[in-house]
């Protein structure tokens, strides 16, 4: 039995603060993973499987479609942000509320109250999201159990305001490295600087003017930018190696061999010694136009918009699996030492699942 239970007959906004009281950083997700599987292995209308701290439940209804909910349940570091507060105002603060805890209680709920679904629903639980690609727990499932995933139509729960949110951006980060010469910056000429020949790359940032692809009707806007830069030796010696490091997030039309060489091509004539890709993971098309999605943008109102950003849902695309992005979180505040989440989002998007789910 795990130390702490958890009460899915709880509302989601309480059910949210309850899992917020309950710390899961990531690497420290076993406690809450051990309450959630212990939980849904009472709803007897559920099949319940576990690989490491990834949990995955499943409806065996024989429906004609089948689709996933899946959120990660850990957390970044706490910043004096737990436990859990609710004010006045119906805001919900501390870690977690917003990325995405308040996502995962819409899971629970849905798993708790809804035994027959008109789908066929599968939801995933996973851990390490946070932390180094690697150590995905979403992916870990996906290599060992790719059947437990597999589905028609996946939502992801990440914090998206209440709205739907279309695919996800590629990420790429790469170090454009320049060489130089050592020498005593008392007798510069004797040497060449390697930070200098840097120039051109900051240069051809400053001026580049990234795309705006218009993807089944939603505008991504890509971004390539510099994010860190390191050289020198001492300050009496000129510098022999600088490394500038650059993040390109690009829009899903890209594969991820176009997004390489799209970075190769900008910086070729910049003086870069060595391109060295330092971590890659494509992104996902919006998948708006199957017809489960649309069913599902009928259900839950509003106007898709694109998602700014890298998601799991990258993830269920490379498994064939169309999916969205739409919690009750809002992005702008996760991570943040005062983040929040408006208690009537939680519950609207609850009210919106259940309403595609059961009508």
């Amino acid at each position: 039995m795990p130390e702490t239970a958890l009460d899915l007959t709880l509302d989601a906004p309480a059910l949210t603060a309850a899992l917020v009281d309950f710390p899961s950083v990531s690497g420290t997700e076993k406690p809450l993973a051990d309450a959630i599987e212990e939980a849904l292995r009472e709803l007897p209308h559920l099949t319940v499987d576990r690989h490491g701290n990834n949990v995955v439940a499943r409806t065996r209804l024989g429906r004609s479609e089948r689709v996933v909910l899946a959120g990660h349940i850990d957390t970044v570091p706490i910043a004096g942000n737990v436990p859990s507060r609710l004010d006045d105002d119906g805001i919900l603060w501390g870690c977690g509320t917003s990325d995405m805890k308040s996502g995962v209680a819409v899971q629970l709920r849905i798993a708790a109250t809804v035994p027959e679904p008109n789908r066929d629903l599968t939801f995933v639980f996973y851990d390490n999201e946070e932390v180094a690609a690697h150590l995905n727990g979403l992916g870990h499932v996906a290599e060992a159990h790719p059947d437990w995933l597999v589905g028609d139509f996946a939502v992801l729960l990440e914090p998206s305001d209440a709205q739907v949110e279309g695919g996800c951006q590629g990420t790429l980060r790469v170090h454009l490295r320049t060489k130089g010469e050592r020498a005593h910056s008392a007798r510069s000429w004797m040497g060449s600087n390697a930070i200098h020949t840097a120039g051109p790359i900051l240069a051809r940032l400053a001026s580049y003017e990234p795309r705006r692809p218009v993807i089944d009707g939603l505008e991504y806007r890509e971004g390539l930018n510099a994010v860190g830069i390191e050289g020198g030796v001492a300050t009496n010696v000129i510098p022999d190696e600088c490394t500038v490091v650059v993040n390109y997030r690009y829009a899903p039309d890209r594969s991820m061999a176009e997004a390489e060489e799209h970075v190769r091509e900008v910086f070729a004539d910049c003086g870069v010694s060595e391109i060295v890709v330092d971590d890659h993971t494509g992104g996902a098309l919006p998948g708006l136009s199957h017809p489960a999605a649309a069913a599902f943008m009928e259900a839950v109102g509003g106007t898709a918009q694109p998602k700014f950003g890298w998601t799991d849902v990258s993830r269920f695309s490379a498994l064939g699996v169309p999916a969205v992005n739409y919690g009750p979180g809002d992005a702008l505040f996760a991570h943040k030492r005062d983040e929040h989440v408006a208690v009537d989002k939680i519950t609207h998007c609850e009210d919106r699942l259940r309403e595609w789910l059961t009508s």
